[in-house]
């Protein structure tokens, strides 16, 4: 007799499409194994055959975390290429790299969490590298693409599976989880969402990962937009992904709820379907889980959407086909092709600020490089290990010639001398191995550990030299002779032991604090201070050693002598992105931390012919007034020297295009905390204000024209083109671009809003004609009296240029749109976030699952505007839905009070609402101006008859 062969089950049958296989899947699971799943770590189900998965792998430009791999430009680099084909590419690239790293370890996960569709609304955000734009459609155009690279381009299966980070209106690091972003409903629409909805839209996203910060003083954890908005832009199913500890936070920071299974109960509700909290160890999670179970939070029907969510991401992935998976036997890793991809990508990036002829440079040009960036080629904490580096200098040395290129990196050259006459010595060290942090990979690169097998610091009577750079706010680092960083492990002993400051907590920066006839020397990492004892030295809460400092050369005086005898000088400035302006830590200006200006007018007083490079994640002030040239670049990943060299020597016509606004000073800056971008007049689309350079910004070593603007109505769409013409005797990319603006709106609108752009290639005399689609929605605004979008009739001015302040072309067209109606507030009153205008206002949670009520900035008094209301033939009384203490004042066209309303008590809670009434008499159309006075919270406004 033959063994029966079990029939297969519908879930593993290919044949049947993915819903009934899931739900045939979904049957066979425990409730405990459903739990089990939504942690990150899933364990695997062995009685079903089903392995173990696991949300989150990094992979924002390049594989990170996971070891070595290629590493492209920081994000904000690859947003300043304005070439979402290239983007694509790169995606693509990274996708397979994650396949075949996976293929040879199972540690690495095919759900990326990528990419970073943050806007770019304030530029001290402290990861402003990972972000694109402060322009929500570039920033869509730039990740759609990149999520279509990671997707892959196979009808049913995906190659990895792209999770967009960070769910919502997240700018800040200071107090990241436990301050409220107010977000109006026009900028929730206009901006916020908009990025998110695009990018969704287009089909090629898994899921989104929720921020840590609140909205409107509701987590983004719990926030009803997931479900409102969020799942409403596609019928594919959406995975939502907790970040790291977002929610332990919901009780442990926040306090918005008393217990862990309520706040895990309501997580799983607002749409939340993957917990990421306490590493690798689920029972935390799933005891919450099951608690919410018992208490009756949740129901097994909860268990099943979110459990459906996941299981269908890893169907696409090709789990449970791995027959018929065209990604499972991918190799591409490291490939000739994807580093001429990366060299390709980081000269795309490089932007021109200013030019006046010193660029591109001749052959034979005698080169000084300078600067604390010269030499370096700088990770970010989404990066990968470096296969392959590339620094300015050796793109220099390999592009000119080492012997027409001289170097100086400004670094001061210091002793640290004890109070007892001794200095500090590096003991030196034979054979020691070399370790690079992060080489080996890890699930958690916070938790990797500081080198003990080299021996601490000593005394001697001479010491060891040591370059000390001040990246700005007094932060230093402290490097030996042998490339190796200061740095504290967990023995709190001090070692030459880093090959570069890094880490979730940085353990290689110090800070000099005067003290006496001297300095105590303060580890940031750790709060204490250098002492030194007996057995070495290390850092203690007590015994501070008092330091005097000996110079031995001042940075700038190295650089002046490197740049006398050069006909060029390069500086190469910017920031290391593991200090002052990172994840967890915002900027605190814009300006060029004081080391690097000192050794910029340096080389200036030394050579008038001087080349300022900035290579950093983020803009600065500075004065390029006396500079011939300056040029911009993110950190460009391990091509990036060879690229900017071969940028400078003309073998590439620079093309890159600021993707944010560079402002001239801190001056121009809202409160990093102001989200309002329209009534702060954020970005380029409101700014009024002069920038040091515009957005879209960026120059070529050619020049281009602009012709033949013209436009037609039809279907619904407006048809655009022009023409761009390379009137140079360069070959090269010019990217054109498209802005619109209302002539005469009736609410505040952009100054210029982007409606599309081109980067196309070019030979000399060659023209271009393009043609864009632009639809007539483009130009709508959200109209808070309808609470819908809406095209407002009138001329609209279409703008073709080169950046959003160089406009070569202009014509104006006339929308029929629709007509402006006033509130009808008899019928719907008013809902207090829906303001025209605000003063002390910001926007808190009408209750913890959904709406929004208005309340004065720190229960002191704030003012409302709400434009046009209509009171039709009369009305006789207000009424208002308040909670908490203090009062409404109501009055009309700013004329004087006519109502005032207030509690007698505080109502028992923040939710609690009152209703209030009083009598007042308007008729027609009036705008409404509310005063409110004390910590109350006003949710809506009626009137009647």
């Amino acid at each position: 007799m033959t063994a029966h062969t079990p029939p297969t089950p519908p879930f593993r049958d290919p044949r049947l499409p993915f819903a009934k296989r899931i739900d045939d899947l979904l049957s066979r699971l425990t409730r405990e194994e459903k739990t089990a799943f939504l942690h990150q770590f899933a364990p695997g189900v062995e009685r079903l055959g089903i392995a173990a998965f696991r949300t989150g792998q990094e992979a924002l430009h390049g594989v990170a975390w996971m070891g070595p791999a290629t590493v492209f430009p920081q994000a904000v680099g690859l947003g300043a290429t304005w070439n979402p084909e290239l983007v694509r590419r790169v995606g693509d690239a990274v996708s397979k790299e994650v396949r075949a790293m996976r293929a040879k370890d199972e540690r690495v996960g095919l759900n990326v969490w990528a990419p970073t569709v943050n806007l770019l609304r304030h530029p001290l955000w402290g990861r402003n590298e990972e972000g694109y734009s402060e322009d929500p459609k570039l920033t869509s155009a730039i990740a759609t693409a990149y999520t279509h690279g990671l997707r892959g381009d196979h009808p049913t299966y995906w190659r990895t599976a792209p999770v967009l980070k960070h769910w919502l209106a997240h700018n800040n690091e200071t107090d990241r989880s436990t301050t409220s972003s107010s977000v109006r409903p026009r900028v929730l629409h206009e901006y916020d969402l908009r990025a998110f909805r695009e990018t969704v839209e287009a089909g090629a996203v898994a899921g989104v990962m929720p921020a840590y910060n609140l909205v409107n003083g509701r987590p983004n954890h719990v926030s009803p937009y997931l479900g409102e908005h969020l799942r409403a832009w596609t019928d594919e199913e959406l995975l939502v992904c907790s970040d790291a500890g977002a929610p332990s936070n919901l009780v442990d920071s926040e306090h918005y709820f008393d217990t862990h299974e309520e706040a895990t109960a309501a997580s799983l509700v607002a749409g939340v379907d993957s917990f990421t909290d306490h590493g690798t160890d689920s029972s935390q999670m799933t005891g919450r889980l099951r608690g919410a179970l018992e208490r009756g939070l949740l129901t097994e029907a909860d268990l099943d959407t979110a459990v459906r969510r996941q299981l269908s991401v890893r169907f696409r992935l090709g789990e449970f086909d791995p027959e018929y998976d065209p990604h499972d036997a991918t190799c591409e890793f490291d490939s000739p092709g994807h580093r001429a991809l990366a060299r390709e990508a980081a000269e795309q990036a490089v932007v021109l600020l200013k030019n006046d002829g010193v660029l591109p440079l001749a052959p034979d040009t005698r080169i000084a490089v300078v600067g604390l960036l010269a030499d370096e080629c700088k990770l970010d904490w989404y990066s990968g290990t470096l296969l392959h580096r590339s620094t300015p200098l050796e793109g220099l040395y390999e592009r000119f010639g080492a012997e027409r290129v001289e170097f100086a990196e400004g670094v001061d050259r210091v002793r640290l001398k004890t109070s007892a006459g001794a200095f500090l010595h590096v003991p030196v060290v034979e054979d020691a191995a070399d370790e690079v942090r992060g080489a080996e990979g890890a699930l958690d690169p916070a938790l990797l550990a500081g080198r003990t097998d080299l021996p601490p610091l000593t005394t001697d009577a001479t010491g060891t030299e040591l370059a000390l750079v001040d990246w700005g706010e007094g932060v230093v680092t402290l490097r030996a002779p042998d490339g190796r960083y200061l740095s504290v492990a967990e023995d709190g002993r001090v070692r030459a032991s880093a090959d570069q400051p890094g880490g979730w907590i940085v353990q290689e920066t110090f800070r000099l604090e005067p003290h006496e006839n001297g300095h105590l020397l303060k580890h940031l990492g750790t709060g204490r201070h250098v002492c030194v004892s007996a057995d070495g030295v290390k850092v203690a809460e007590e015994d501070p050693e008092v330091f005097e400092l000996v110079v031995a050369e001042r940075g700038e005086d190295a650089v002046a002598r490197a740049a006398t005898a050069a006909d060029v000088v390069v500086v190469v400035a910017g920031n290391d992105p593991h200090i002052n302006g990172r994840e967890t830590e915002d900027r605190t200006t814009l300006r060029l931390p004081e080391h690097q200006e000192r050794l910029l007018r340096a080389a200036r007083a030394a050579n008038p012919a001087t080349v300022l490079a900035l290579v950093s994640a983020y803009p600065y002030a500075v004065d390029p007034a006396a500079l011939p040239a300056v040029l911009w670049t993110a950190h460009g990943g391990q091509a990036a020297g060879t690229a900017l060299a071969r940028v400078l020597a003309g073998d590439v016509s620079p093309a890159g295009r600021l993707p944010q606004t560079w402002y001239a000073g801190d001056a121009d800056l809202p409160g990093l905390l102001d989200y309002d971008v329209i009534g702060a007049r954020q970005t380029y689309l409101y700014f009024e204000g002069t920038p040091l350079f515009p957005f879209g910004h960026g120059l070529s070593y050619t020049t281009f024209a602009y012709d033949r603007l013209t436009t037609r109505a039809e279907d619904g769409t407006l048809h655009v083109s022009f023409s761009v013409t390379n009137t140079g005797d360069v070959t090269a990319d010019e990217v054109a671009q498209l802005y619109t603006r209302a002539v005469d709106p009736s609410v505040p609108r952009p100054r210029r809003e982007l409606l599309g752009h081109r980067r196309v290639a070019l030979a000399p005399g060659a023209t271009a004609e393009l043609s864009f689609e632009v639809p007539l929605s483009a130009f709508a605004f959200w109209d808070v009296a309808q609470d819908r979008w809406r095209v407002e009739p009138g001329a609209y001015e279409l703008l073709a240029g080169a950046s959003s302040e160089d406009v070569r072309l202009r014509t104006a067209v006339t929308l029929e749109g629709e007509p402006t109606l006033p509130r009808p507030v008899v019928a719907g009153g008013l809902a207090a976030a829906g303001f025209d205008e605000q003063s002390g206002i910001e926007i808190v949670d009408r209750t913890k699952v959904s709406g929004d009520a208005v309340t004065p900035v720190g229960g002191a008094t704030g003012e409302l505007v709400y434009r046009d209301c209509d009171f039709g033939r009369g009305i006789g009384e207000v009424t208002v839905e308040v909670a908490g203490q203090g009062t409404v004042e109501l009055s009309l066209d700013g004329g004087r009070t006519l109502a005032v309303l207030s509690t007698s008590a505080p109502t028992s809670g923040p939710y609690d609402y009152v209703s209030l009434g009083a009598s007042v008499a308007a008729a027609g159309v009036h705008d409404v101006r509310l005063r409110l006075r004390g910590p109350l919270r006003l949710a809506h406004v009626g009137f009647s008859g």
